[in-house]
């Protein structure tokens, strides 16, 4: 199960490769296209043949998505051009999309517990322990770029994995056959809680989770259309430099650990290949002592330096970018 603030496109073995990807149009207005019965037939094939059998089928799905979806194609050779620089070329884009399939079918056995299977390293996770040892709750804030499973289960390693409480914020109504299918093959030992976003209970749910000592994550690369104007959640939209390029993210994230009055961590799951991952956690804000007339400053300080992270994470690791559709909006122009 992604992570995510938002819904995740699913590239493999009908996981769902958004329509929003490279189509005109805000990508959470199209339709998911996971099949559900293509869905089951992939985990219990995975799950019975292990990770090593299933591995030989990623080829053959990373090429057929990569020649028969020219939009998602399209919208990742830009972002490419913008990472890496003109030098990039085809085998760079196949790598990408290789990458993604990897991490959907590691997905199924990080839900299923078997970290044994893999090399996780965590880099930065100090300061985000001491915050958790004292019970106050924290934000974990990343993007579609790598596992956000991988850090899941390196949460599950550490010394207080009896007690770990970790939840996921979510808007469901993009993902829910791959939420429904993702959640019935895990073990629930090992499935985050998911605190379902845009509803009127959903601040209070988040604020009782936190309360009780709760971390709680979301990705804050893509933002929704605002329905409703008093909508907190949703925050303002705001244009940042992204990789030589203006692009519009949304403040929400920030705001609502703001609100709550705590700290932020950015967090990632990078896939190194093969059985290798490599988990940072590094600090963003800290909202728990900003007055009510700092906030706003310090929620634009906060946004900013998340980009600023996400930039060079994706220059350092340019093939873990999992946005699939038209990121930038060049296709709506």
């Amino acid at each position: 199960m992604s992570v995510p603030a938002t819904s995740r496109p699913e590239a493999v073995a009908g996981t769902g490769a958004s329509t929003a990807a490279g189509s005109s149009g805000h990508w959470a207005r199209m339709p998911e296209r996971s099949n559900l019965v293509a869905l089951r037939f992939f985990s219990a094939f995975v799950l019975r043949c292990g990770r090593r059998a299933a591995r030989l089928a990623l080829h053959p799905l990373t090429l057929y998505f990569f020649l028969f979806s020219p939009g998602p194609r399209r919208c990742v050779k830009r972002y490419l051009q913008r990472a890496i620089g003109p030098q990039m070329g085809w085998r760079d884009g196949y790598r990408l999309i290789y990458n993604f399939a990897a991490t959907v079918l590691d997905r199924i056995f990080f839900l299923r517990g078997r970290i044994d299977l893999f090399d996780l390293r965590v880099v930065g996770n100090e300061a985000l322990d001491a915050e958790y040892a004292l019970g106050r709750g924290a934000f974990l804030i990343g993007a579609h770029v790598g596992s956000f499973e991988a850090v899941g289960a390196s949460r599950q390693t550490s010394a207080d994995a009896e007690r770990l409480r970790l939840a996921m914020l979510m808007y469901l109504e993009n993902a829910q056959q791959i939420h429904a299918v993702l959640s019935a093959i895990s073990d629930e030992r090992y499935r985050p809680e998911v605190i379902p976003l845009g509803r009127p209970e959903s601040m209070l749910q988040l604020r009782d989770w936190l309360d009780a000592g709760g971390l709680a994550g979301l990705l804050a690369d893509r933002t929704l259309p605002r329905q409703d104007e008093q909508e907190a959640q949703r925050g303002s939209s705001r244009t940042i430099d992204f990789l030589g390029h203006p692009t519009v993210f949304s403040d929400g994230p920030f705001r609502l650990a703001a609100l709550l009055r705590r700290k932020a961590f950015f967090m990632a799951g990078i896939y190194l290949g093969g059985a290798r991952y490599e988990v940072r956690f590094e600090p963003l804000a800290d909202f728990t002592d900003v007055t009510p007339g700092d906030r706003e400053s310090a929620i634009e300080a906060a946004l900013q330096a998340y980009v600023r992270r996400l930039a060079a994470l994706c220059r350092e690791h340019p093939h873990n970018w999992f946005n699939f559709h038209d990121f930038w909006l060049e296709d709506t122009r």
